[in-house]
């Protein structure tokens, strides 16, 4: 399992998502902490490549040995790539949330809604 991070580059939901801009597009995932609360992840359900998904709108779902959870989206858009390793490695999402474990690429629709998502020090500041 990964050890507790949470990289400053990164946009941050207060659900436990992270959002990383790429002008205009993101990569979306689950934090270190989302993860660890799940426990064990055994499969990942996402949506399909072209499906529009809201901001602060459940898109997808992970299923852990504890608990399937719903993923919520940090920003509104349209999925253009969704992380196929997971499919086959889902335990991906505990080794390397910020890297491999990636869930999905969206075309941002507004681009502005990134500015109410949280940095690092408000995330963390959430977490305690």
């Amino acid at each position: 399992m990964a050890e507790a991070s949470y990289p400053e580059d990164l946009k941050y939901h207060v659900e436990h998502d992270w959002a990383r801009i790429e002008g205009d597009q993101a990569t979306f995932g689950i934090t270190w902490y989302a993860q660890d609360a799940l426990g064990e992840v055994v499969f990942f359900d996402p949506p399909e490549v072209g499906a529009s998904v809201s901001k602060d709108d459940s898109y997808a779902e992970v299923e852990s040995v504890k608990a399937v959870s719903d993923v919520y989206a940090p920003a509104s858009g349209e999925i253009v790539a969704v992380n196929e390793a997971l499919a086959g490695a889902p335990e991906l999402i505990n080794a390397d949330p910020y890297g491999d474990g990636w869930l999905v690429r969206v075309k941002l629709t507004d681009p502005s809604e990134v500015d109410s998502l949280l940095d690092v020090d408000a995330y963390r500041q959430l977490l305690s």
